[in-house]
């Protein structure tokens, strides 16, 4: 193991040694699906997936395997019986840089079919945490979850569930922080050969629109190609950055590290006709309005960091 920005292999390695405590520690215990195997979501399922297996319908249908994890999910309000593990060892790798995450991939293993009726329960458990790797993304650490998924008590499935915790290539991870001392910071925008140009704009203070060359429609967020003509060709034409609240949404839950709930989001519709979502700033959340007039600005979110907002005005 090679030395990196975060200090010594040594260093790395004792980190890991910390890690690797939390392996076989419970994710969730005694868990409980929110509803039984249904066939409303059966349905929905199928129709997302444009899976017309006659062995989803009827009298006997059962449900698509691949559902296996969606029997489980707690959604908006999240699970009450999952335990602190899966917390304390996210928690400990965000206080040392490793801050974004990317699901990576997951096995399921079926055991029986599921069927309309069927109650859910599961335990979950912190399988693995892989030794510092370095991916394209950047370095982190590899996670994996296992789920075992019974049916009136009886196993139905496995669902392992493996993600990265990783720090962004070019901004290396930093050290280990104690416990409870741990900065949280804003998600970094993924930039791509795609969007480059966009945020090449940001950093110089212009927000730039991409224009197709062909047929002069304006399309934002950037597209590799015209949505109206299908050409590749472009160039851009910087907004002025008068706009309006064409909608918007108060964020309340779920709280998430370096964000302050309550905050407002809004769908900006530019006077250039083209839409984009920012935070509006400059009136507090309870004061944003559809048809409020809002002006451009950009706000320093840390050292590495700027975003575009839009700052709205009670007058």
């Amino acid at each position: 193991m090679t030395a990196d920005a975060t200090g010594t292999a040594e260093e790395a390695a004792r980190f890991h040694a910390l890690l690797v405590a939390f392996e076989g520690r419970p994710a969730a215990v005694a868990g409980r699906g929110k509803d039984a195997v249904n066939e409303p979501m059966i349905r929905h399922w199928c129709e997302a997936m444009g899976d017309t297996n006659p062995a989803y319908t009827g009298p006997d249908a059962i449900a698509p395997p691949t559902m296996l994890q969606a029997w489980t999910m707690g959604g908006l309000s999240g699970h009450s019986d999952r335990s602190s593990a899966h917390d304390e060892l996210f928690a400990l790798l965000d206080g040392a840089g490793f801050t974004s995450v990317v699901a990576t991939d997951c096995e399921q293993e079926y055991l029986r079919p599921l069927r309309p009726g069927d109650t859910i329960t599961f335990d979950a458990v912190i399988e693995s945490v892989s030794p510092r790797k370095t991916t394209k993304l950047g370095t982190g650490h590899f996670v994996t979850t296992r789920m075992d998924v019974r049916a009136g008590g009886e196993p139905v499935g496995t669902h392992r569930f493996r993600i990265l915790k990783y720090a962004p290539t070019g901004r290396p991870a930093k050290r280990p922080e104690p416990r409870g001392k741990t900065g949280a910071q804003r998600p970094r925008p993924v930039v791509n050969r795609d969007n480059q140009g966009f945020w090449d704009g940001v950093r110089d203070h212009r927000l730039l629109i991409q224009r197709c060359t062909s047929c002069a429609t304006l399309r934002f967020p950037w597209l590799p190609g015209c949505n109206t003509c299908a050409s590749p060709d472009w160039d851009t034409v910087q907004a002025s950055g008068e706009g309006t609240v064409f909608s918007y949404v108060v964020m309340h839950h779920p709280p998430f590290p370096a964000f302050d709930p309550p905050y407002a989001v809004a769908l900006v519709e530019l006077a250039e006709g083209v839409r984009m979502i920012s935070n509006i700033t400059g009136v507090p959340y309870d004061k944003v309005r559809i048809g409020m007039p809002v002006r451009l600005e950009f706000q320093r979110v840390d050292e590495d960091l700027e975003l575009p907002v839009f700052r709205g005005s009670e007058g």
